[in-house]
C-alpha cells in the first residue's frame, strides 16, 4: 500500500478513536459507519464500532494510552484493508478528516463552563485529549495562594 494511504488510514483511525470518546459520537456512528460498510453489512460494523466504544470507555475514554492505541491499530489495519479493496474510500476519509467538510449532522453544541473554589491564576483547560502543550504562566500576585 502507497505511503499516503497507509498515513489516511493512520490518521482516520486516530480520529474513529477521538470521535468514538467525544459527545458527539451518537450522531456520527451511524454516518461513520455506512462510509466503513461501503453498502454492505453496516449493522455488523457499527457493533464493531460500539464494541471499541465501549472498550474505550469501562477504560476512562483516553486516560488509557496503551488501550487507545490498540484500538486504534485495530482500526488503522482495517482502514488500510478498505482502502486497499475499496479506493474510493480515501475521498470520504479524507472528508471525514478535514474539519471543514464535516457533515451537516454533526451539530455544533453550546458549551458553558462555570470554574469555582476560588480565583484562577493560569489557565484552565476543558479537554478530551491534549498533548504537547506548553504554558508560560507569570508568577501568582503576592498573597494570592492563600498565605
Amino acid at each position: 500500500m502507497e505511503a499516503e494511504l497507509m498515513a489516511l488510514a493512520s490518521s482516520g483511525a486516530a480520529t474513529l478513536v477521538g470521535l468514538m470518546v467525544s459527545d458527539a459520537w451518537t450522531e456520527v456512528k451511524d454516518g461513520i459507519a455506512r462510509m466503513l460498510a461501503r453498502g454492505r453489512a453496516t449493522e455488523q460494523v457499527a457493533h464493531d464500532l460500539d464494541v471499541s466504544r465501549t472498550e474505550l470507555l469501562q477504560a476512562g475514554g483516553s486516560r488509557d494510552g496503551q488501550l487507545v492505541a490498540a484500538v486504534e491499530g485495530v482500526w488503522r489495519a482495517r482502514l488500510q484493508d478498505l482502502l486497499q479493496a475499496e479506493p474510493a474510500l480515501a475521498e470520504d476519509l479524507r472528508r471525514l478528516l478535514t474539519a471543514g467538510d464535516m457533515p451537516e449532522a454533526w451539530p455544533l453544541r453550546e458549551v458553558h463552563n462555570v470554574i469555582t473554589g476560588g480565583v484562577q491564576h493560569g489557565p484552565v483547560i476543558q479537554a478530551g485529549r491534549v498533548s504537547g502543550l506548553a504554558f508560560h504562566l507569570p508568577k501568582a500576585p503576592e498573597g494570592a495562594d492563600g498565605g
